[in-house]
């Protein structure tokens, strides 16, 4: 009886059941009919859900698998190496309230265009090929005379 299928245990019991030849008109009886119909109705439902739920683990370890190689192909990227090693931030400069290696060095405060990050770099950066180390996306940024001549005087 254990390697039986829910179903199969309620059609077991509905069985034993029948073969007691309970009168159905009965009080008893009834109720007993009504709970063989009950169990036989949430075997079914519970082997539905079952199937189902197996479905959706399937999906989603192909889901966490995809992403996986996802997360490869963008993190091994050279680009986002190289931004890393130029331009990353590490949480405390002036773009994130607090004192980081950028703020004792002239450094520039910029926004992605595509994101809205805020972006820190000093002058070893090229600004027209600075590229958001959030959403990946390169962008020129345009620093004037104006903003050169103020770092040099800070």
């Amino acid at each position: 009886m254990c390697d039986m299928t829910l179903n199969e245990r309620a059609s077991y019991i509905k069985g034993l059941c029948d073969g007691m030849e309970i009168d159905k008109t009965s009080k008893e009886g009834k109720v007993i009919a009504a709970l063989c119909e009950l169990v036989s109705n949430m075997a079914v439902a519970i082997e539905e859900l079952e199937e189902e739920v197996c479905d959706l683990r399937d999906y989603i370890e192909e889901l966490d698998k995809d992403l996986g190689e996802v997360e490869e192909i963008l993190c091994d990227s050279d680009d986002y190496d190289d931004y890393e090693d130029d331009y990353e931030c590490d949480g405390n400069c002036e773009c994130c309230d607090e004192d980081c290696e950028l703020a004792d060095d002239e450094y520039f405060e910029v926004e992605c265009p595509s994101c809205g990050e805020t972006i820190c770099f000093d002058e070893s950066i090229d600004p027209e090929e600075l590229a958001c180390p959030a959403c990946g996306e390169k962008f020129e940024c345009l620093i004037s005379e104006e903003d050169i001549r103020a770092l040099d005087e800070e």
